[in-house]
């Protein structure tokens, strides 16, 4: 991945205040964890000594929970992610067979991650963006990682780009977790 280096705007105003960054949700998850914590370190340079980071993380949970929450009944994951090939015939010039996919989907405990895959269904040849990519049936586009922590491990993470944990709440199921870091 490349890095950008992120700048607060200029116009944000007095500098002599504290600033908070809030990133809700658990999207942290959907970076590598190296890319995660120079996400940190970052935000860290931006927001300033003195500041606070309120961040929402997604806890290892039971697998079949995991599972069940990215390869959903009613189908919503499989139809975000196959949509990935529906912009790329759309955007790219590709000419890929949605059908022909499927969504795979499972939690691969050695990472501590989720990860979503597309399944070609038969073989094939896909052209995309003036270039052939030949598929055997069975064989997958892996799509997203979404990694899951656990307090501890979210904290060690957060401490190695320079915050310092001060509070965590989690559910009453331990499901998910909002920590609250300082500079």
């Amino acid at each position: 991945m490349s890095h950008t280096t992120l700048a607060w705007p200029e116009t944000y105003g007095d500098e002599a205040r504290p600033r908070v960054g809030f990133f809700p949700g658990s999207t942290i998850g959907n970076f590598e964890p190296e890319d995660a914590a120079e996400f940190l370190a970052q935000a860290a340079r931006i927001l300033g000594s003195g500041s606070t980071m309120i961040i929402g993380i997604d806890l290892i949970k039971d697998e079949v929970v995991l599972n069940a929450a990215y390869d959903d009944a009613a189908g919503v994951t499989a139809k975000f992610n196959l949509n990935i090939l529906t912009r790329m015939n759309r955007e790219l010039g590709g000419n890929f067979d949605v059908p022909a996919f499927r969504h795979h989907a499972f939690y691969n405990a050695g990472h501590h991650r989720i990860e979503m895959h597309l399944e070609s269904l038969k073989p094939q040849n896909v052209s995309v963006a003036g270039s052939v990519f030949e598929f055997a049936r069975g064989e997958t586009i892996h799509t997203e990682n979404s990694y899951k922590y656990t307090v501890d491990s979210f904290r060690t993470l957060a401490e190695s780009a320079g915050w310092r944990p001060v509070a965590t709440w989690t559910d009453e199921n331990a499901l998910f977790s909002i920590h609250a870091l300082k500079l």
